[in-house]
Parts: structure tokens; sequence; C-alpha cells
């Protein structure tokens, strides 16, 4: 295990290659079989935000249907800032829906329209018990690299519901093993097939990454300064997330780590493998700023700056100018 120190700095928006300036440490890899975690380590000074599975599992927001498959309404009764990632999925309603892109909802917000795309197809009805007209909150959230791009990068509901299908059948081929040895449980769901969550809930899949999970979900304890998290499956270096605060890396922290076991269960495969490197991490921070820029301003507070090039890409969530998340994705 090595620990290697990479320097950025703000300037104009935009992440900048720098010898002064705010640095981040990246220590591991720590690893489990396929998967390998590297910890990014920093000064982080961001506002803090609770975060959308909390909020709504303590009633503090609530998440509408509106019958239109691409947008959602959310609500904050609370008094604190509650931080959407996008990729973020919620159960129920009329359809499983995803979260389009990294949002912030101001207390005591009223009902507020938000972009999202279905990981659900064809059920256009109440499921079992479910409420229809709301939705429940999920401690999953989009887990492969080419549906994460298409939720957060490329936008595409048709791209989506492709990648939904062929997460499951990957998925489904990984834990046939464990079917045929009787454990009872599809990968799809029968009171819904085409459910993304549905599928990440079954036997197979939750105890398959409930593996990775215990192995690795701990290599965060006594270390106070990790901001965000990159990780390799197979020794290929696959995605990171940063955070302006500790607290909220920490409060993502059990999403995160379940995200990447489900990446790693997928592409899992037998025989030995090269390990990724610390190298490969401080590349895609340092380089994620080269290419094309563009900026969305999701309303008059929160803003998103992409910047993509040949080998990656980095979405990066801005609230009042300051920084909260940065996704990187490897191409």
């Amino acid at each position: 295990m090595r620990s290697a120190i990479l320097s950025v700095s703000v300037a104009s928006g935009v992440l900048l290659a720098a010898a002064t300036g705010p640095q981040y440490s990246i220590s591991g890899p720590y690893t489990h079989e396929n998967l390998s975690i590297f910890l990014i380590h920093g000064a982080g000074s961001g506002k803090n935000y609770v975060t959308l599975q909390e909020a709504m599992a303590k009633k503090k927001v609530i998440v509408y249907e509106t019958k239109n498959v691409n947008q959602l309404a959310v609500e904050n009764v609370s008094d604190e800032s509650v931080f959407i990632q996008g990729g973020d999925i919620v159960k129920g309603g009329q359809q499983d829906r995803v979260v389009t892109n990294d949002f912030v909802l101001p207390p005591r917000s009223g009902r507020v329209p938000i972009a999202s795309f279905c990981v659900e197809q064809g059920r256009w009805t109440r499921r079992g018990s479910e409420n229809a007209a709301m939705f429940q909150f999920s401690s999953e959230m989009v887990s492969t690299k080419p549906l994460k791009r298409a939720v957060t990068v490329d936008k595409n509901q048709a791209e989506v519901w492709r990648e939904v299908a062929k997460t499951q059948d990957a998925l489904g081929m990984i834990t046939s093993a464990e079917r045929v040895r009787g454990s009872g449980a599809q990968v799809r769901a029968p009171s819904s097939p085409s459910s993304l969550q549905l599928t990440l809930e079954s036997k197979p899949v939750a105890d398959a990454v409930d593996g990775y999970v215990k192995a690795l979900s701990g290599v965060i304890a006594g270390k106070p300064d990790v901001l965000g998290f990159a990780f390799a499956v197979n020794g290929d270096l696959n995605s990171a997330d940063v955070y302006s605060s500790r607290e909220l890396f920490l409060a993502m922290w059990p999403k995160l780590m379940r995200s990447s076991a489900v990446e790693a269960l997928r592409l899992r495969r037998p025989g030995a493998f090269e390990a990724a490197s610390t190298a490969a991490v401080e590349a895609l921070l340092r380089d994620a700023e080269n290419g094309k820029t563009s900026t969305v301003e999701v309303d008059h507070r929160v803003k998103l700056v992409t910047h993509e090039n040949d080998n990656q890409a980095l979405v990066e969530s801005r609230e009042s100018g300051g920084w909260i998340h940065r996704n990187y994705i490897r191409k």
C-alpha cells in the first residue's frame, strides 16, 4: 500500500493541476476479490448536507409521482439543506426512478421539479402495497459505468433502459450458480422483471454484494481526512467520487460502497489481474479538466460543470460558487 500526493486548485470554475493549493493524498489499494478501493484524503471545508436517503427515511423530504417519466417533484419539509446525488434511486410510484443530476433542496422548499429517468420499464400502476403517488427511499444507486454515464453524462432514457437490461442480464449470469445450488431467489422479480431496484434487492445479488461490503466498508475507519474514493475492478480503474465535506462523504459511503460492489459483481471473472495503481488515480483526478467543458444551471443556486475528453468525464456540482461533489468516470 502506498500514499501519493496530488495538488489541485480551482480557477475560473475549472480544476487545474498546480504545484501549490489544496492537496489530495491517495491511499490504497484495499482489495477484496476483484474490487480495489483507493481512498482520497484532503482538507474538507465544504458545507454539510442531509442526504436524500436520510431525509426520506426521517420524513424530511417527500418525493411525489408526477406521471411524467422524466420529472419528479420533491419537497423538503425540514429546516436543513438536502443533497440529492445524480444516480440516486427512488422506489415505488408508478415506475422506479433515478435522479439525473446532483441537486440541493433548500429548507422548506415547497414542491420543486427534478429531472429523472425510469429504471423500470413497462409498469405504470401501483406495485403491491407501495404508494403509487409517492416514493420510498432506496439504499441503492446506479452502479455500472455505462449506466452512470447514460444517466449523468449522456442523459438518454433509451440508453438507460438498455443498460438496466444489460446489468440485469449480467448479474443474472454471474449469480446463476447460486440459483442452481438452490438459493430459491431470482434476479428479476416476478412483480416487475424490469426493475433495477428489485434486481439489486434480490437474494443472489444482495448476498454477493454483502461479501464485498463486509470486507471493504471498514477501510475508512480511523482516517478522519477522507473526502472520497476511487475504485478499480479486475485491475481497471472505473470511477471516483470526491466531496467538499467529509461529513457528506461519510453519509454517502454506504451507498457508494454498495454501488462499487455491484459493479465488481457484474464484471467478476476467474483468473488473476494486475492491480491498479495510485498513479492511475492521480491521472484520473489530474487530467479530468482537459477537453470540452460545458455548464448547465440547474436552478438559480446550483450548476453542473462537465469536463469530457477521450479518456474520462468529470461532472462537478456547485452551489453559490463552491463545489459540492465531483464524479469522475473513466471511459
